[in-house]
C-alpha cells in the first residue's frame, strides 16, 4: 500500500478514541471513501490509568502498554502516531524515543493554533495529572500564551466530568462545566482549552457556546495534514 497509514494508540478511554476518529473522518476533504486517511487502530483500554500514576495513587505505569502499542504500529510502517489522551503525552520523549516513529504532539500543536490566531491568554481544562505535569503552561508559555489554571475547586469539578461522568458513560453534569469555564474566563481567558479527549465528548454531546478549543480536533487536524490529505473548508477556524 503506497498511501500513507496513521497510527493510533487508543482506547484512553474508549470513547474519546472513537470521536477521534470520526472527527478524521468528518474533517477530511474526501469525494470518495479512498480519499479519506488510512488507520490502524490499537485500542487498549485496559493500559494503567495516566493520572493516577502521574499522582502516585496508582503504582502501575501505563509505560509498557503505550510501548507494546507503538512498536507494534511501528512494525506495520505507519507515517506517524498519534494518542488521543493528553495526559498519555506526559511520557512523550520517552514513547517517541523508544518507538522510533514520529509521535504528533496534542499539547504542542494546539498551542501553535492559538498563537497564530493571536490567543495571548488561554484557560486549561485537563485531568488533574496533565495540569499537575505542566504540559499545558510549559507549551503555552513557550509560544507567548499565558496560561490561566483552574482553582482547587474547579479541578475537582473537572476531574468528576472525566472520571465519573464521561469514562463512566453517564451524562455530563453541566452547572460544574459552566462553573469552570465562568472562573476561567474571570481570570482572563480569551480561549478555554478541552484539554482531555473526554471533554471533547461533552463538545459534541452538549452545546457549550463560543471560546473553546478542542484538542481533538487539533490533533485530528494534524493527523490529516501529515497523512497527505485536505483539510475540509468548514474546519479552517476550531475555536467555537
Amino acid at each position: 500500500m503506497s498511501a500513507k497509514v496513521l497510527g493510533v494508540i487508543g482506547g484512553l478511554g474508549p470513547m474519546a478514541t472513537a470521536l477521534f476518529q470520526e472527527q478524521v473522518v468528518k474533517m477530511t476533504e474526501a469525494p470518495t471513501e479512498q480519499d479519506h486517511v488510512n488507520m490502524i487502530v490499537y485500542n487498549f483500554p485496559s493500559i494503567p490509568d495516566r493520572t493516577g500514576y502521574i499522582l502516585g495513587s496508582n503504582l502501575k505505569s501505563p509505560v509498557p502498554g503505550l510501548l507494546w502499542a507503538g512498536r507494534a504500529l511501528a512494525r506495520q510502517k505507519v507515517c506517524c502516531i498519534v494518542i488521543p489522551c493528553v495526559t498519555a503525552h506526559c511520557f512523550y520523549e520517552e514513547l517517541e524515543e523508544r518507538i522510533g516513529v514520529p509521535i504528533l504532539h496534542a499539547v504542542k500543536d494546539t498551542a501553535r493554533y492559538l498563537r497564530a490566531r493571536g490567543v495571548t491568554a488561554a484557560g486549561i481544562m485537563a485531568t488533574e495529572g496533565t495540569v499537575y505535569s505542566g504540559l499545558f503552561s510549559r507549551a503555552l508559555m513557550a509560544e507567548g500564551i499565558r496560561p490561566v489554571l483552574p482553582g482547587k475547586r474547579s479541578q475537582e469539578h473537572i476531574s468528576h466530568l472525566i472520571y465519573r461522568n464521561i469514562k463512566a458513560g453517564k451524562p455530563p453534569e453541566m452547572d460544574r462545566f459552566d462553573t469552570v469555564d465562568e472562573e476561567l474566563r474571570q481570570s482572563g481567558a480569551e480561549v478555554v482549552i478541552l484539554g482531555c479527549t473526554e471533554l471533547s465528548v461533552i463538545r459534541q454531546r452538549e452545546e457549550i457556546g463560543k471560546g473553546f478549543l478542542d484538542v481533538t480536533q487539533v490533533l485530528a487536524r494534524e493527523s490529516i495534514l501529515r497523512c497527505g490529505k485536505t483539510v475540509r473548508q468548514e474546519y479552517g477556524e476550531l475555536i467555537t
